[in-house]
């Protein structure tokens, strides 16, 4: 049985796309372990049926985080009997090239993102040096690799010669009821980050008069509090935190509509296909997002979303209170949410991941 290790700086309890590709090839044979932090505010693991280590550091951000990581993720890494290891994005790459030079063993680069191209990263010219030469010497280095988007995989081409194959992060088909009873506020779903447009949702909340809830924590989530109560909208907008994957569902399917706006600085956000695109899909929810080329293509062909192609609030609010109050144009997105739920899923994705991992093994 084969050996893979999966690694990680995030607490391993969100991260829905590392539990389906751990948990898709478990189930198919190979013996997998997902590597990440444990934090003082960590919940306790939910059993799996692949192995989980979590690593504690006494430093949880910053330079010395990463390098306190890092060590003793080698330190780890370097006592076990590994197969293949695989590197989730840029932050585990320098320990798992070295592991793969030691043990002679192949290695793998899942792209989530182009993180040199982050706006948090790009805004901030030293980090983003460092980290662009970190992309430039190892990324070339990863022969085998995927991503979430073709645009991805081809700005990943034609900076390093490297053909990393698109395994999209949908999600698990499951049972949905259409007959949940729809409240009339707005989700937001992920990270709440820099260049998620919040700057320009929040004000838009002046002009919809309904609730706007958003689940989830990040980098951004001081000024998303500061910008509230700028606007005077603490009645009007819910901070639900970081819930588990089952509370999403439940929220997900009892909201009229997803919203996924995001910036252009900082190229990952234009070129990429986040997971809460197809979460709102899955639950049924038309959503407002943007007009970058991923969303275009897929809504081309199943139209579930209004696009829009610029950030000013009274646009945002505008496209939302039309989706909104528009019930012809709501339910023909709807309908064709639940169409395309049904091809738009990790059954057909899990296959490419089954594919990828079976040629690797046979090199």
């Amino acid at each position: 049985m084969k050996k893979i290790y999966f690694t990680v700086t995030n607490d391993l309890v969100y991260d829905q796309r590392m539990d389906r590709i751990c948990g898709s090839l478990a189930a198919n044979g190979y013996a997998v372990t997902l590597v990440g932090r444990k934090l003082s505010s960590s919940l306790p693991l939910v059993q799996k049926n692949f192995r989980q280590k979590r690593i504690r550091c006494w430093f949880n951000k910053g330079k010395l985080f990463y390098f306190e990581y890092n060590l003793r993720l080698i330190n780890f890494l370097l006592f076990r009997k590994i197969d293949a290891i695989c590197a989730i994005d840029l932050d585990t790459i320098v320990p798992c090239h070295s592991i793969s030079r030691v043990k002679h063993i192949p290695r793998v680069y899942d792209a989530h993102e182009m993180f040199t191209e982050l706006k948090e990263v790009v805004n901030r010219p030293v980090i983003h040096k460092i980290w662009k030469q970190v992309e430039k010497r190892l990324v070339p280095r990863f022969k085998w690799g995927y991503t979430v988007s073709e645009s991805l995989a081809e700005e990943f081409y034609r900076r390093y010669d490297v053909h990393y194959k698109t395994i999209r992060n949908t999600p698990v088909l499951r049972p949905f009821d259409p007959a949940v009873p729809k409240e009339k506020f707005i989700l937001y779903q992920g990270a709440v980050n820099e260049a998620r447009g919040f700057e320009y949702l929040i004000p838009a909340m002046q002009w919809v008069n309904s609730r706007l809830v958003i689940c989830g924590d990040g980098n951004f989530m001081h000024a998303v509090k500061d910008l509230i109560i700028q606007f005077k909208l603490e009645d009007k907008i819910k901070l639900k935190g970081m819930l588990a994957p089952a509370e999403l569902w439940v929220i997900a399917q009892q909201a009229r509509l997803g919203v996924a706006i995001a910036e252009k600085e900082g190229l990952n956000q234009y070129l990429a296909l986040p997971n809460k695109f197809f979460d709102y899909i899955h639950a049924g929810l038309p959503q407002v997002t943007m007009d970058y080329p991923e969303y275009r293509a897929i809504n081309k062909q199943y139209e579930v979303a209004v696009l829009i192609d610029n950030l000013a609030p009274k646009r945002i609010a505008e496209a939302i209170n039309n989706l909104m109050l528009d019930d012809v144009l709501y339910n023909r997105l709807r309908e064709n949410c639940l169409l395309a739920r049904k091809e738009l899923n990790w059954q057909q994705e899990e296959k490419k991941l089954l594919d990828f991992y079976q040629s690797l093994f046979k090199n």
